[in-house]
């Protein structure tokens, strides 16, 4: 089973650029947690959107895989993160029809 993590980060507008690339370089220091699939974690931003107003003011976004819900709950109940004025998360297990084809091209098939 394979559980995708996708969470998007707007940052109070107090938050100075110091403060948000800190942040940015600690979410990404995440991958090595043994919770996160493969070491498979990746965070980007700024958006790109075209327009800009469809990415609804978040500046951030991580998106991570993990072994199982538990996994998950692992990383998502030890960290905070206190510079957020909102923060947006969508899990979902990959269905078992995809899961061939979705282990297959992110490398997390065991062959």
């Amino acid at each position: 089973m394979t559980v995708v993590h996708i969470v998007l980060f707007k940052f109070r507008p107090d938050v100075d650029e110091s403060h948000r690339n800190t942040f940015v370089k600690e979410l990404k220091t995440l991958k090595s947690l043994s919770c996160v699939k493969h070491q498979r974690l990746v965070v980007g931003g700024p958006s790109i959107t075209d327009p800009i107003a469809r990415s609804k003011g978040y500046q951030i976004a991580l998106l991570s895989f993990h072994q199982d819900p538990a996994a998950l709950a692992e990383v998502t109940s030890q960290y905070l993160w206190p510079f957020a004025e909102d923060v947006t998360r969508f899990d979902f297990e990959v269905d078992g029809e995809d899961k061939d084809m979705f282990e297959k091209r992110f490398g997390f098939s065991q062959a």
